[in-house]
């Protein structure tokens, strides 16, 4: 049987307002709240999923919104930009809405051959917004003010900054499949062939950078993703052979994870698509209800009475 990383599963990036958090992603990006749980290290913050329709691999952004968390800073060792992809000619749309609410952007520009928009969400947080090359058919989530002719279909690609491209490159090539496809002054792009979209790793060589410090407004960690279990075991065993430490299987409730560091630092995830979203809630109703992991269950009143208040 043939091991397949099957591209992006989800980003986990850090917050800080829950409200303000929750607002951007759903009313002015227009992405659907596919779950609302919490950090299962720490049940008194949120953890929110925000992504497509059905909450599909590929398309699923996660935070930990920690109400008085610093403000972190983007450097070597850190995802340091989520791409999202957007129809064919929909950023003068995004533009306008950006200038409407207030959202920190710059000007369309381009990196290999595709047009793209950056901006930062509310807590600093680097994104950008891109018309890719091929034809991308993810049937996006529509709401009143955002439809489908400019909505966010899910990820596109991911970039990492790093002193030296090689030894995670390796990772890359190596064990998950991915292909240098194109190389533009300092960034390297990364692809697998086993999906269409949600493919692509971007890699900023970067050699007198600073370290990047994980806090507000950064990223946590970039998830792969598997079919299964079984497959998910075999990847371990190929880490393991490359010399690097990579934890035991964790079950996340929606998805089953493991977790190391790659050599630049950066934590990598594989993840199943199994359960799947669903797994406790209704297609109809994801998001809507505070779903928690059993250990805390017990303990909700307890838990609710200390999360923020949060208004959907």
């Amino acid at each position: 049987m043939e091991d397949k990383i099957l591209g992006l599963h989800h980003i986990t990036a850090i917050a800080g307002n829950a409200q303000r958090n929750y607002d951007f992603y759903t009313k002015v990006l227009g992405l659907r709240m596919v779950k609302k749980t919490v950090n299962f290290d720490d049940p008194q913050t949120y953890h929110f999923y925000f992504g497509d329709k059905i909450g599909s691999p590929g398309s699923i952004l996660t935070f930990f919104p920690w109400q008085r968390v610093k403000q972190g800073k983007n450097g070597v060792g850190m995802a340091t930009e989520i791409g999202y992809s957007v129809p064919e000619g929909s950023l003068g749309f995004w533009e306008k809405r950006f200038e409407d609410h207030g959202v920190e952007f710059g000007k369309i520009r381009e990196q290999f051959g595709e047009q793209y928009l950056p901006f930062r969400d509310p807590d600093g947080l680097n994104l950008k917004l891109i018309v890719t090359k091929h034809k991308d058919n993810r049937e996006a989530w529509e709401t009143d003010e955002v439809k489908s002719d400019v909505a966010l279909k899910g990820f596109h690609s991911v970039t990492l900054t790093l002193f030296n491209v090689g030894p995670t490159a390796s990772i890359l090539t190596d064990i998950f499949d991915y292909e240098l496809e194109e190389k533009a002054g300092e960034f390297y792009r990364y692809k697998t062939n086993a999906v269409e979209n949600a493919a692509i790793i971007d890699i900023h060589e970067d050699p007198t950078a600073e370290r990047g410090i994980n806090a507000g407004g950064t990223n946590h960690h970039i998830a792969f993703r598997v079919k299964d279990e079984e497959t998910q075991m075999r990847f371990r065993e190929k880490i393991i052979q490359k010399g690097l430490q990579i934890t035991e299987k964790i079950d996340r409730d929606y998805f089953f994870s493991l977790y190391f560091r790659e050599p630049g630092g950066i934590l990598f995830e594989i993840a199943t698509d199994n359960p799947g979203f669903t797994r406790d809630e209704s297609l109809e109703e994801l998001g809507n209800s505070l779903k928690l992991p059993d250990q805390y269950e017990s303990s909700r009143d307890r838990i609710e009475k200390l999360l923020p208040e949060l208004r959907q």
